[in-house]
C-alpha cells in the first residue's frame, strides 16, 4: 500500500500541475447532474447532447450509457464501458490473454460478437477481423456523448444482420473549444498501471455555417501478471482441486513410441508398462512413471498490455439553406500484447539416435526396454542389452550399430522465455456525404465511406518442431556434439537434462519470430430520403413519416502467413496453423421505412422493410427479406405501451465461407478413452482403436494436458444465412405525481434458427460416447474423431492428430430471452442535487442446439467449457445502480454493481462423470492451500466504485476514483472449468475483477 500511494500521489500532483498551470480560476461554479429533466416531463435529456433520451420515445428498448457516467467510471476503452452493462456478456477484452487476437468485442445478450452490429454516429466502420467484427479498441471515447445498445427491430434500419441489435457511439456534435484530459489509473498492489491522455479542439467557422472538431488520444496499460496474486499463482484443476498444470514441462516426458506391430501395421506400446512407455527424466536421468507438471499460470496476465494512438476528425459545412456537406475521419494506431507460457516441443514425434552424446545411460536402456514389437502377441524389447550398448558407441547412421527410437516429445522451453504476441493494428476509416432539404419536411442524403484495417501479428519466443527434431539427432561426445544435419547453422540441443540444460546457443536456434498478417476492407455507399408525408391520420395525429433508401457495402479480407506460422505443429504451442485466407463479398440493398401516428399521441404504428442481395467471391448469390413491425400505445400521459416485431438474417461472413480446414485447440477435461474404462469395457475399447489409439495404448491413454485438446474445423462455401425472429414487448412509465422518474421495462425474445456454427466439444464426445454401450466402432460420429497415434489421446502434434472434427454447418438454433428494467430519477434537496440511474437485466434462457436432435444446451446463469460458446459467463441477475450526489462543486458517485450467483452446469457433469471439486484446497496449490471451496457454484458478486469530482471552476474539473472499494477478491474455481479464453487465473477475469482495489485521477481543463 506504501509504494502504491507514493506513485498514487505522484501521478495525481503531475496531473494537477500540468492542468492547472494554464488556468485561471474562477470563483464561482455549480456542479453538472448527471441528467435533467426537461420543463414538460417528456423524458430525460442527455446532459451536453440535448437529444431526449431514446429509451423513453421508440418502440424498441435503448440501454443509454452516457458519457457523464464513463467519465465517473474513468473507463479507458469502449470495452470497458461495455463490459459491465447488464444484457452484455463478456467476451474478448483486456482481461484476455490466452485467447486474445488483438481487438476488443462486444456480445450483445450472449448469442456472440458477431451476431450484433457496432455503430459509430449510426454508421458502419471498418471490421477488424474475418468474422466482421468491428475493434472496441478503435472507438475515439473522448468525443463520444452516449451509447446506445439496442436491442430487436434494428434490422431494417442498420443492416440485416443486426440479429440481437446494435451498439451505437454517438459522438458530440458542433463541438467548440478545447477540451484536455488526463488520467492515470493503479492498483491497491502496485501494478496494472493505466495511462491516457485526449486533447479535443474544435471550431465554428464562416459565421457558424461549419463546424470542425479534432480529436488525438494516447492511451497506455502494463500488464498485470497472474503470479502476482495469491489465488493465481498456482494453476489449480477444478476436478480434483490440487495444483496442476500442463504435461509439457521440465525435464522432458517422453510417451508413444514407435514400432510396428506386425499383426495390425500399427504402432505399439506394451501394455504391461505403466502408463503405456510414457516417462518423464528426474534427477539420475532416468524416465520414471511419476510426472511432474507446468505450473504455467505465473506467466499469463490479467490484464493485456496495451498502446494506442488515435485521430478523430469531422467537419460540416452548410453550402446554402438546403445543403451541407460533412465529413469525418478515423485512425488508429494500437498494440495488444499477450503474454503466455513459455513454448516447447508439445508431444511432437522427435527421433532419437541411441548413441546421443547428451542421452542419459539409464534412460537409453529404458528406451530399449519400453520400445516393444509384437510377434504372435508376444511382447520383446526393441532391443536387447547387447544391441542398446552397441548402439551406445556407434559414430553414426553408417555404423551398422546405429540405432534410433522415435517418440513423442514434452518438453517446455523457459530458457527461451514466455511467449509473447504483438498484434499491432492500423485502422483508417473516412466518410464524407452531402445531406439537404427537398421541401420543408423532407431531406436526402448522399453518403459513402471506405476504411481499411491492418492487423499483424508477430510472435517471439516461439520453438519450433523441426529444429527440435533437427537439433535431437546428435553425434559425437558430451565435449563436442555435432548435429547430423548441418543446415540451419544448426547447434545440438540437449533435450534430456533439467532446466536450463538448454543454453541460450540452443534456444536461439530452436526459436524464430513469426507474423500473420489480417487486412480488411469495407467500401459502402448510402442514399436517402426521409421525412413527413404531410398528411396524417386520424384528429390531432402528427403527419405520416417516412424513409426509403438505398445501401451498398462490399467486404474484403485476407490472412497471409509466413511459413512458420502456415505449417501445422511447427510453432511449439500455437494452438495450430494460421493459413492463408482471401475472400470477400458484397452486399446490394434497399430498404423502407414508416411511422404513422394514428390518434394524436395516443397510439403510432411504425415498419420497415429491407431487401438485400450477396454475392460472394467465387461463391453462390443470395436474397432475403427483413422486415419490422411496431407500435406505442399511451392511453394516458403517464404511461406507454410498446412492442415490435422483426425478422432478421445474417449471412455467413468471410471466415466462415473461406476459412481451409485447420486443427486448432479446444477445451476439454474429460476423455472417455482415457485411463482404464477401455480395459474393462469391450465396447470402449473398440471404438477408441477404430479413432486411432493402438491396442498397447489402451489403459494407458491421458486426459488432455491442461484441458485442452484439438479440434478440427473449417469454413463452407455452401453456408446459407442464419434467419431469426425477436420481438420486444414492455412499458414507459413517467408518472406526473412523481416528477423527474421515468421507468421502462421490458420483454425480449430472440430465437435463431439455421445457425452458422458447429458442435460444442461436449456435443461431439456425447454423439459417440453419450451412451458407452451403445457406441459402435463403426459410427461415423466415433470414426470422424481421429487420435494421436503416438500417445492415444485427443491432444499433441497438429501436423497428426486431428482430434475431434467440428466443420460449420447451418444446423444449429440459438435462444435467448429475458427482462430489461431501466429507471432514472433526480431533485434536489435543498443545496444537495441527488440524482439516480438504474439498469438490470433478468436473463430467462440462453440456449444452443448445434444438431437437430441433440441436446438443447441451457447456459443461462451455468459456467462450463461448453458454456463458452459466446463469451464468459451469463448470469440470470446482473444489475447496476448509480447514486450521484451534488453539493457546490462537488459530485460524489457511488455505482454498484450485481452479478448473480452462477453454478456448474449439471450437464457438462454429466459429461465428464464427476462434479467440479469441493473441499479443503491441498498444499500443492499454493497460497490458498486451506481454503474451503466448492468450484461447483460462486455466489453473488457485489462491486462498488465510488468517484469523487471537483468543479474547480468552469475550465477545470479534477476526478478521483476506487473502483472496487470493498477489494473484493475474485472466486475460484480452478483452471479447468471452462473454456481457456475466459477460465484462467483460476477464475473469470472478464466477468469477475482479478486486479483488485484500484485508484484512478483524471484532471480535465476545457475552455
Amino acid at each position: 500500500m506504501k509504494t502504491t500511494s507514493k506513485i498514487l500521489l505522484s501521478s495525481a500532483t503531475s496531473v494537477v500541475a500540468l492542468l492547472s498551470s494554464s488556468v485561471a480560476f474562477a470563483q464561482d461554479t455549480t456542479a453538472t447532474d448527471t441528467t435533467t429533466a426537461t420543463p414538460d416531463n417528456q423524458g430525460i435529456v442527455v446532459t451536453g447532447s440535448l437529444i431526449r433520451n431514446p429509451n423513453l420515445v421508440q418502440a424498441n428498448p435503448v440501454n443509454v450509457v452516457t458519457a457523464e457516467q464513463i467519465e465517473l467510471k474513468q473507463s479507458n476503452t469502449a470495452e470497458d464501458v461495455l463490459r459491465e452493462t447488464p444484457g452484455v456478456v463478456a467476451n474478448i477484452g483486456s482481461a484476455t490473454n490466452n485467447g486474445n487476437g488483438g481487438s476488443s468485442y462486444v456480445d450483445l445478450r450472449g448469442l456472440g460478437s458477431n451476431r450484433n452490429v457496432v455503430l459509430l454516429d449510426g454508421n458502419r466502420i471498418v471490421p477488424a477481423d474475418l468474422a466482421g467484427r468491428v475493434d472496441l479498441n478503435n472507438i475515439p471515447l473522448a468525443l463520444i456523448s452516449r451509447v446506445d445498445a439496442q436491442t430487436g427491430a434494428a434490422v431494417t434500419t442498420y443492416g440485416a444482420d443486426a440479429i440481437t441489435g446494435v451498439v451505437n457511439f454517438v459522438t458530440k456534435k458542433d463541438f467548440s473549444g478545447l477540451d484536455l484530459t488526463v488520467s492515470n489509473q493503479i492498483t491497491e498492489r502496485g501494478d496494472g498501471r493505466y495511462t491516457r491522455a485526449d486533447l479535443t479542439l474544435g471550431a465554428n467557422f464562416a459565421d457558424g455555417r461549419g463546424n470542425a472538431v479534432l480529436s488525438l488520444g494516447y492511451q497506455n496499460s502494463d500488464p498485470v501478471y497472474q503470479g502476482a496474486r495469491d489465488f493465481s499463482i498456482k494453476q489449480i484443476s477444478s476436478f480434483t482441486g490440487g495444483g496442476g498444470g500442463s504435461g509439457t514441462s521440465v525435464p522432458s516426458r517422453f510417451s508413444g513410441t514407435r514400432p510396428i506391430d506386425p499383426l495390425t501395421g500399427r504402432p505399439s506400446i506394451d501394455p504391461t508398462v505403466a502408463n503405456g512407455g510414457v516417462r518423464q527424466i528426474n534427477s539420475a536421468g532416468q524416465a520414471v512413471a511419476t510426472f511432474a507438471t507446468f505450473n504455467f499460470n505465473p506467466y499469463n496476465v490479467f490484464q493485456t498490455p496495451f498502446k494506442r494512438y488515435n485521430i478523430f476528425a469531422q467537419a460540416n459545412y452548410q453550402v446554402s439553406d438546403n445543403i451541407e456537406v460533412y465529413t469525418r475521419g478515423l485512425f488508429s494506431k494500437n498494440t495488444v500484447s499477450t503474454i503466455i507460457a513459455p513454448s516447447g516441443s508439445f508431444g511432437g514425434s522427435v527421433v532419437v539416435n541411441l548413441n546421443n552424446p547428451y542421452l542419459p545411460a539409464a534412460l537409453r536402456n529404458q528406451f530399449c526396454a519400453f520400445n516393444t514389437s509384437t510377434v504372435a502377441g508376444v511382447y520383446t524389447p526393441r532391443f536387447d542389452q547387447a544391441t542398446c550398448d552397441a548402439a551406445a558407441l556407434a559414430t553414426g547412421p553408417s555404423d551398422p550399430r546405429y540405432r534410433t527410437v522415435t517418440t513423442a516429445l514434452s518438453r517446455r522451453t523457459p530458457e527461451v522465455g514466455a511467449r509473447i504476441s504483438d498484434y499491432s493494428t492500423q485502422i483508417f476509416d473516412y466518410r464524407v456525404g452531402v445531406r439537404g432539404a427537398i421541401t420543408d419536411s423532407i431531406n436526402w442524403d448522399v453518403n459513402g465511406s471506405y476504411g481499411e484495417s491492418e492487423k499483424i501479428q508477430t510472435i517471439k519466443g516461439y520453438t519450433l518442431q523441426s529444429r527440435f527434431r533437427q537439433g535431437s539427432l546428435v553425434n559425437g561426445t558430451l565435449a563436442n556434439p555435432v548435429c547430423q544435419d548441418t543446415s540451419n547453422n544448426c547447434v545440438p540441443v540437449n533435450i534430456f537434462g533439467p532446466l536450463g540444460s538448454i543454453t541460450p546457443a540452443q534456444a536461439a536456434f530452436l526459436s524464430a519470430n513469426s507474423t500473420t498478417q489480417v487486412k480488411t476492407t469495407l467500401a459502402q455507399a448510402r442514399a436517402v430520403i426521409s421525412g413527413d408525408t404531410g398528411f396524417s391520420l386520424g384528429s390531432g395525429a402528427e403527419p405520416v413519416g417516412f424513409a426509403i433508401g438505398t445501401e451498398f457495402r462490399k467486404y474484403g479480407a485476407q490472412q497471409a502467413s509466413d511459413t512458420l506460422a502456415k505449417t501445422a505443429g511447427e510453432l511449439g504451442g500455437a494452438g495450430g496453423a494460421a493459413p492463408d485466407i482471401n475472400g470477400g463479398y458484397k452486399v446490394y440493398e434497399g430498404f423502407a421505412e414508416l411511422i404513422v401516428p394514428v390518434i394524436g399521441d395516443l397510439l403510432s404504428v411504425d415498419g420497415g422493410a429491407r431487401y438485400s442481395h450477396y454475392e460472394v467471391d467465387g461463391g453462390g448469390k443470395t436474397n432475403t427479406w427483413t422486415y419490422k413491425v411496431g407500435a406505442t400505445f399511451q392511453p394516458v400521459p403517464d404511461l406507454k405501451f410498446r412492442g415490435n416485431y422483426a425478422r432478421a438474417v445474417r449471412a455467413p461472413n468471410i471466415g466462415e465461407l473461406f476459412t481451409p480446414n485447420t486443427t486448432v485447440l479446444t477445451n476439454l477435461g474429460i476423455d472417455p478413452c482415457a485411463g482404464a474404462a477401455p480395459t474393462t469395457n469391450a465396447n470402449l475399447r473398440a471404438v477408441c482403436i477404430a479413432q486411432g489409439a493402438t491396442a498397447g495404448q489402451i489403459g494407458s491413454i491421458t486426459n488432455p494436458t491442461a484441458g485442452q485438446a484439438n479440434i478440427t474445423s473449417g469454413g463452407n462455401l455452401n453456408l446459407a444465412p442464419e434467419k431469426a425472429t425477436t420481438w420486444t414487448v414492455g412499458a414507459v412509465f413517467q408518472p406526473s405525481f412523481f416528477p423527474r422518474f421515468n421507468m421502462s421495462l421490458d420483454y425480449y425474445n430472440i430465437k435463431v434458427k439455421d445457425v452458422i456454427g458447429s458442435p460444442l466439444p461436449g456435443d461431439l464426445v456425447s454423439a459417440c460416447f453419450g451412451s458407452i454401450t451403445a457406441a459402435s466402432a463403426t459410427d461415423p460420429n466415433c470414426t470422424v474423431i481421429r487420435r494421436n497415434p503416438l500417445t492415444g489421446g485427443l491432444d499433441g502434434d497438429p501436423a497428426t492428430t486431428p482430434g475431434l472434427y467440428a466443420p460449420l454447418n447451418n444446423l444449429g438454433k440459438l435462444f435467448t430471452d429475458g427482462f430489461d428494467l431501466i429507471a432514472n430519477y433526480n431533485r434536489d434537496f435543498g443545496a444537495i442535487g441527488w440524482s439516480m440511474n438504474f439498469v438490470g437485466n433478468y436473463t430467462r434462457h440462453s440456449k444452443y442446439q448445434a444438431t437437430p436432435g441433440g441436446l438443447d444446451r441451457e447456459c443461462v446463469n451455468y459456467y462450463s467449457v461448453n458454456c463458452s460458446f459466446t463469451g464468459s459467463i451469463q448470469p440470470k441477475w446482473q444489475w447496476s445502480l448509480r447514486n450521484t450526489f451534488s453539493v457546490d462543486k462537488v459530485d460524489v458517485s457511488l455505482l454498484w454493481r450485481h452479478i448473480g450467483a452462477v453454478e456448474h452446469e449439471p450437464q457438462d457433469a454429466i459429461d465428464n462423470g464427476q462434479p467440479f471439486f469441493s473441499g479443503t484446497l491441498p498444499a500443492s496449490t499454493g497460497p490458498v492451500a486451506g481454503r474451503t471451496v466448492d468450484f461447483n457454484k460462486i455466489g453473488a458478486a457485489n462491486y462498488f466504485d465510488l468517484s469523487t469530482r471537483y468543479n474547480v471552476n468552469d475550465n477545470f474539473t479534477f476526478t478521483f476514483t476506487v473502483q472496487n472499494l470493498l477489494d473484493r477478491q475474485p472466486p475460484i474455481v480452478g483452471n479447468t472449468a471452462g473454456a481457456t479464453t475466459y477460465n484462467s487465473g483460476n477464475t473469470y477475469p472478464s466477468t469477475y475483477d482479478a486486479l483488485g482495489r484500484r485508484y484512478a485521477v483524471q484532471a480535465k481543463v476545457k475552455f
